[in-house]
């Protein structure tokens, strides 16, 4: 996979019709998180945006992990929209215009971001994101995967866990929640369109996501 990059941490980003453009500031394997995540809620908003080409063939999402400071948008925040998959899910960003998926976070409290890499690979200037972010550091929730699961994926990664936590604790500890790129400083309230899945649309899209066999 390749991501846009002009400078050795500044990633650029973009969504796929370009209308919404942005960067990543601090980006380098030791800044971030990279993983694969196999959970069924992941798949889940990827096919409710019908974009379920971005899943690999077991079914994961390649997500890098950053501290919300670091992202930010300078074009098309217009037609940034969230979707939470129940009232109590992550918000899940996206473009409007064109169904990229922009970022996945829980609230302000919690400051991360996960960011699927198809951001990044839009940007004009594409490096590998190997080259950027490092190579995952491996997969998540594959109880959920397609098929078999990828190893090492099911049973909770100690190690990366672990890391996870740190990063997130030295963000908060650090300021890096604020600016956020989703929610308002003073109200913690998101800043753009929510809508909540209807029991409806949830049901019709749980039986694509989820352990089955792998795909024909």
């Amino acid at each position: 996979m390749i991501c846009g990059a002009p400078m050795s941490r500044d990633v650029e980003l973009q969504c796929r019709c370009g209308r919404i453009h942005g960067w990543l500031r601090e980006a380098a394997p030791d800044t971030v998180n990279r993983v694969i995540c196999y959970c069924d809620d992941c798949q889940a908003f990827l096919h409710y945006l019908g974009r379920a080409e971005l899943l690999d063939e077991h079914g994961g999402s390649d997500v890098v992990q950053v501290a919300p400071s670091t992202l930010s948008f300078d074009r098309g925040t217009e037609l940034v929209i969230a979707v939470r998959l129940t009232p109590e899910g992550l918000y899940r960003w996206y473009a409007g215009c064109c169904k990229t998926p922009l970022g996945n976070t829980v609230s302000p409290r919690l400051p991360f971001v996960g960011i699927v890499t198809e951001l990044f690979q839009q940007a004009p200037n594409a490096r590998p994101c190997d080259e950027v972010f490092g190579a995952p550091l491996g997969g998540i929730l594959g109880k959920f995967a397609i098929g078999h699961p990828p190893p090492g994926s099911v049973k909770p990664n100690v190690r990366l866990i672990a890391r996870a936590i740190r990063k997130v604790l030295g963000w908060k500890l650090r300021g890096k929640t604020w600016p956020h790129p989703f929610f308002d400083r003073a109200s913690g309230n998101p800043k753009y369109p929510v809508t909540v899945l209807s029991t409806v649309t949830r049901d019709a899209i749980r039986p694509l996501c989820g352990p089955r066999p792998a795909r024909e």
